[in-house]
């Protein structure tokens, strides 16, 4: 499938479930000696890559606005801000439990931006 606005949806699964695995581990590890907080990077890149155009122009070619956004891929960084505690661990669960909410959130709105999508190609299809 080579719609835009799907492989946007998709790149936004896969940013949501590896944030969830980053925040699972940030809060397994929250009293792990020197250990650093992961946070999942992704909106911010995805902005980046639209610029001031935005998704709703069509592109022609790979290169135009919308074809650079389709290949913004989510990474984890390790989250080099000072430490909440002694031992040189910066989890703040408390920042971590609002994250997770968060990002529960995100995953179900993309998850019905889905079905609907899928849900009128289907229609096209079958009629």
């Amino acid at each position: 499938m080579n719609d835009l606005s799907y492989q946007l949806i998709k790149n936004g699964l896969d940013a949501a479930s590896m944030r969830q695995k980053a925040i699972s581990s940030n809060i397994a590890n929250v009293n792990t000696e020197g250990y650093k907080a992961e946070k999942v990077e992704f909106e911010s890149e995805l902005k980046r890559a639209l610029g001031n155009g935005g998704v709703g122009m069509e592109s022609t070619s790979e290169s135009h606005i919308g074809g650079a956004a389709a290949k913004v891929s989510p990474r984890t960084v390790s989250d080099e801000s000072n430490s909440m505690n002694e031992n040189g661990n910066n989890v703040d669960i408390d920042s971590e439990m609002v994250s997770l909410s968060a990002n529960e959130i995100y995953y179900s709105a993309l998850v019905e931006q889905m079905n609907i999508k899928l849900r009128s190609m289907s229609y096209v299809i079958n009629k």
